[in-house]
């Protein structure tokens, strides 16, 4: 007769019979180890967004940003390349106000990208864990990439 341990009774039993076929039911398995009767995750609307999480979103999102207007970018080198007929339909989106807008958000998304990513290196430095700290490279974070923007956009703008 073949020995049975638990973690097989519970492979050949349904899913749906596991509580009542689990013969440890005081054991933690899985993802439940060391969890208690505490929920996975708690919801967003637990707790008041802090600045770090915010700004760690928004840097995912700058991300993802990025990677569009690289695609933009790209899209406008190609139909320089093809002809004319093609670079005029997309020389004419982005000089339309809508892509003037677009454009200002892909450079701010650049510039905010790069000042988080500077933050982030001194962080794997080892500086700048105080909340003061946390809170004041946050803050420079952001107005040096609105500043960085606007300066490029004006610069891009006047030529």
């Amino acid at each position: 007769m073949p020995i049975v341990s638990p973690q097989s009774a519970l492979r050949a039993t349904p899913r749906h019979q596991w509580k009542a076929a689990n013969p440890m039911p005081h054991v933690e398995t899985g993802a439940d180890v060391g969890r208690g009767n505490r929920p996975l995750s708690p919801h967003l609307q637990v707790y008041k967004p802090q600045m770090t999480s915010v700004m760690s979103a928004f840097h995912r999102i700058t991300g993802v940003g990025n990677s569009l207007g690289a695609a933009l970018v790209a899209w406008w080198f190609i139909a320089a390349a093809t002809g004319e007929g093609a670079f005029d339909f997309i020389d004419g989106l982005l000089t339309s106000w809508l892509g003037h807008l677009v454009l200002l958000g892909f450079t701010f998304s650049l510039c905010y990208h790069l000042c988080n990513g500077l933050r982030h290196l001194l962080w794997d430095a080892g500086y700048g864990f105080e909340l003061d700290q946390v809170r004041t490279t946050g803050l420079v974070a952001m107005a040096a990439a609105a500043m960085m923007a606007v300066g490029l956009f004006v610069v891009g703008w006047a030529n």
